[in-house]
């Protein structure tokens, strides 16, 4: 009785552990690849899954995507820049066989077609295009790499550059073009500006030119906004065209009078001159100058 006992024991030890080892369980997203005496029988899941103990044998596939960083890789760029740049990329499977049968540790191999291929299209880029045109290279990138692991039943759906690392030095030398850079597009900005302001004045210029109380208008204005502060002080300049008729005035004047005192001084002169002649000429001296007959006859 006891021997019987423990045989069915053993068998029922036996039939559990051989459902155990029958029976797996798979997620939503995993696949079972499963080969029978090393051939394989196709892919199954998820839900349960039924093997044959001893005879059968499952490789789990997860299908979700999966993250990985592409490690720093030193390369020289087209323009013999030095850099270290590195990245990450997003693939998942979407064929568990090909997975499975024709790659070994499809994780291990994406990953080192990653690295090869960003060497080699990074390499052939500018320093100005691999720090501008990112997305560019992303899809480049993304593009090669799919291609090359779609026999292995891998999808790369994205391929990112994280980082860009470059020399000091260069880092310098991009700072002072980029410091001029910003520089001359504010000396072009500004002049821009002043040609512009130059051309409304300009207008402004031209619409008050036909009336003279526009300026004055305006100008007292200007003296209405600067007047609301308290505590500013105000200059008040003296247009040149309102003083200029009394600065005319007194220059008319000034030449009246100068032609006034030359005048005077003129006929003084006269009148010296008139004064001295008459000084010299004596009396006989005028009968001395008359004719002889007219002496004559002044005499008898």
């Amino acid at each position: 009785m006891t021997a019987i006992l423990v045989a069915l024991v053993i068998i029922v030890v036996l039939a559990v552990a051989a459902a155990g080892a029958s029976v797996r369980i798979l997620r939503e997203y995993e696949r079972a690849v499963v080969f029978r005496l090393g051939r394989l029988i196709g892919q199954k899941g998820p839900g349960i899954v039924l093997l044959i103990p001893l005879i059968d044998r499952m490789v789990r596939v997860d299908l979700r995507t999966v993250t990985f960083d592409v490690p720093p890789q030193d390369l020289i760029t087209r323009d013999n820049v030095p850099a270290k740049v590195n990245a990450v990329a997003y693939y998942h499977i979407i064929d568990p066989i090909k997975s499975v049968v024709d790659v070994e540790r499809v994780r291990t191999a994406t990953s080192q077609i990653a690295q090869t291929t960003l060497r080699s299209v990074l390499g052939k880029a500018d320093l100005d295009m691999l720090l501008s045109e990112r997305e560019q290279l992303n899809e480049s990138l993304q593009q090669i790499i799919d291609e090359q692991t779609e026999p292995w039943g891998v999808k790369v759906t994205t391929v990112e550059i994280k980082d860009v690392g470059i020399p000091q030095g260069m880092q310098r030398a991009m700072a002072r073009q980029a410091e001029a850079e910003r520089e001359r597009r504010a000396k072009v900005i500004n002049a821009e500006g002043e040609f512009q302001a130059s051309e409304r004045l300009f207008d402004a210029a031209e619409v008050m030119s036909g009336n003279p109380a526009a300026l004055q208008l305006r100008y007292l204005q200007t003296l209405l906004e600067i007047g609301t502060d308290q505590n500013s002080t105000i200059v008040l300049p003296v247009p040149i065209d309102l003083i200029k008729p009394l600065m005319q005035s007194v220059e008319d004047g000034a030449d009246r009078r100068a032609q006034a005192e030359r005048r005077r001084q003129a006929r003084e002169h006269e009148r010296e001159l008139d004064a001295e002649e008459r000084r010299e000429l004596p009396a006989t001296g005028a009968a001395r100058d008359l004719p002889p007959g007219e002496e004559d006859d002044s005499t008898g």
